[in-house]
Order: C-alpha cells, then structure tokens, then sequence
C-alpha cells in the first residue's frame, strides 16, 4: 500500500462542486486557472496531480502581439499575398513534405 502524505477531505456541494483544500492545493503547487488531473484506480481509489502547464515561448507571444496592435493600429499597410510573393513561398517550400496526420514526436512536443 502506497504511504499516505496527506489526507483531508471537501464535500460536495447540491451542484456537484467541490473546493480543492488549501493544503492540497500548497501541496501540488496549484494556482488559479491551473488543472488538475484525476486518474481513477481499478480499486476505486483517485490520484489527483496538477496537470503540467505548456510554457508559451515568451518572444513569440511578444511578437504575436506586435503583429496584432500593429495589424489593428495601422489596417491600410495590409495588403493581400502577391503571385510573386506566392512563388517565393512554394520556391521556399519545394520537395518538403510533411504530414498533419502524423504523431509528434516527445522532442517536439
């Protein structure tokens, strides 16, 4: 049998909500808007852990937003992608294939 860390207990509200204790909560270092996972044992018993956040890259973010306000702030430099323009990306691309189907891989997740 697995030692128990800690153990404590919430009731169900008439919703079937719950509030996660404080000292789970400290325990699994969880913060607002964060997820949790539960994972349901073939004995009944649950193990809920934090599910692991996805770190954004921070420049790409930045330059998103840029992109953004930029695209917002000055509309008339929009312009559509020319044929030459069209070319110089199929130029880029020729002879890669990929396939939108396929599994990543770990080292790309």
């Amino acid at each position: 049998m697995a030692h128990v860390a800690l153990e404590t207990e919430s009731t169900l509200t008439d919703r079937f909500q719950t509030t996660v204790p404080s000292s789970v909560r400290q325990a699994l270092r969880l913060g607002k808007k964060d997820k949790i996972k539960y994972a349901i044992q073939s004995d009944g018993s649950v193990v809920i852990s934090r599910v692991a956040s996805q770190e954004s890259d921070p420049v790409i973010g930045e330059f998103l937003s840029f992109i953004a306000r930029d695209m917002q702030t000055h509309p008339e430099k929009l312009e559509p992608l020319s044929a030459s323009m069209r070319e110089s990306v199929n130029t880029l691309v020729h002879g890669v294939e990929i396939d939108l189907d396929a599994p990543l891989l770990d080292e790309d997740e």
